[in-house]
């Protein structure tokens, strides 16, 4: 079994560690019993003898026995939750979780399918997806961190890049085939700006990132969303593909003259450079945590937290960025999984809310906090998920 040292992830999320060393089961992390699979010592009650008890008694998750959860889905958010998964095995050495980095529109197929425990994708699901999700499962979709989507590229003499709404457009749709062009010559004035051709790298899987990356653009641009339109999956104009986050990073960073859509902790972890993008605002805002807050800030998450953030408001928000989404059943048919699950929905909203700046994540508003707690806690009926004061800012609406 692979154990990932969390130093380790912190400094290379990526590409060029490939997507499936994002792949792992945490259960070497947690020492030889954990590694072994045998019973932790006290636990031989059967899986449905499960008692009450709660994260906040560190060691100690009375599951009766050892319990593994698996899930697959988003790579948005993978390098956060592999560094949540690892310390909460240290932590709870009876409690092993694998997560494969698959992407969103791959995650969610296996989540419909029951072949996972739960999964995660950067885009809400729709409705007529939630309806195929078996009746006597049900689904949670569950806000966990949030993050912005940037523009990385690969110009080694022009380190601050301002790139307004038509022009990316315009990148995007192959209309804009040089980095010397005109367009993007007036809004960087002083920049060297070579006579290169301009290679753009897309997502080549069904990807909850694209997803959201094609919305903002139909929702900018009348001729995107006419031509190329929204979707996990759509047939880009120009460019060369690349599988995950892991691999469109990969990509720019090997490309000399390639610009490339990822999550922002992605593109920092691996000193990929990005543009400052135009907002709704008229203004040029460079994506960091701050103004990715700015943006949650601007939004309303209903009762159903399912929140689609295609153009937000506000002269200091960053134009895309998003809330990503675990997804965990309703009702799951072994309660000592119910109750695994619910743990490590704690840990993610408490301890590893902690973990999201570092990484390059959004830590999720305290009222956000509070309200996927509610959401998750009745999953199991034998455990009580406490986030106290957990989570960042207030400032987003409730």
């Amino acid at each position: 079994m692979l154990c990932f040292n969390r130093v380790n992830i912190r400094k290379s999320i990526t590409g060029v560690v490939p997507a499936l060393a994002l792949s792992l089961s945490l259960a070497a992390c947690g020492g030889d019993q954990a590694a072994n699979n045998t019973a932790t010592p006290g636990a031989e009650a059967s899986p449905g003898a499960v008692k009450d008890a709660t994260a906040s008694a560190p060691g100690k998750l009375d599951l009766g026995g050892n319990v593994a959860l698996t899930g697959a889905g988003a790579s948005f958010p993978a390098p956060l939750y592999l560094t949540w998964f690892q310390t909460l095995n240290q932590k709870y050495p009876n409690l092993q979780i694998n997560y494969q980095s698959v992407g969103s529109g791959a995650g969610v197929e296996q989540f419909t399918k029951g072949t996972v425990d739960f999964s995660a994708s950067d885009v809400a699901m729709k409705d007529e997806e939630i309806a195929k999700v078996p009746a006597d499962k049900g689904v949670l979709l569950l806000p966990m961190t949030a993050g912005s989507i940037v523009l990385a590229y690969n110009l080694p003499d022009a380190p601050d890049l301002k790139l307004s709404r038509t022009v990316y457009t315009d990148i995007l749709l192959g209309k804009i085939k040089t980095w010397n062009d005109p367009a993007i010559a007036k809004d960087n004035a002083g920049a060297k700006l070579p006579n290169t051709p301009i290679t753009v790298v897309y997502r080549s899987d069904g990807s909850g990132t694209t997803g959201v990356f094609t919305k903002h653009l139909s929702a900018i641009s009348p001729e995107w969303k006419n031509k190329v339109g929204e979707g996990k999956s759509v047939k880009w104009p120009v460019g060369i593909g690349g599988k995950g986050n892991e691999g469109v990073t990969a990509q720019v960073g090997q490309t000399a003259g390639s610009i490339g859509y990822v999550e922002y902790g992605y593109a920092k972890q691996n000193n990929l450079k990005f543009a400052s993008l135009q907002n709704k605002a008229g203004q040029f805002v460079t994506p960091n945590e701050q103004s990715g807050a700015k943006t949650l800030e601007s939004v309303t998450l209903p009762d159903n937290l399912r929140a689609f953030i295609s153009d937000p408001e506000g002269a200091d928000s960053y134009p895309i960025v998003t809330y990503t989404w675990l997804l965990a059943y309703k009702k799951y048919a072994d309660p000592a999984k119910a109750k695994a699950i619910e743990a490590m929905i704690e840990y993610g909203l408490t301890e590893g809310q902690k973990a999201a700046t570092e990484l390059g994540y959004i830590p999720l508003p305290a009222n956000v906090v509070q309200k996927v707690a509610a959401a998750a806690d009745p999953i199991s009926a034998e455990y009580k998920i406490s986030v106290g004061g957990a989570g960042g800012s207030t400032a987003t609406k409730p």
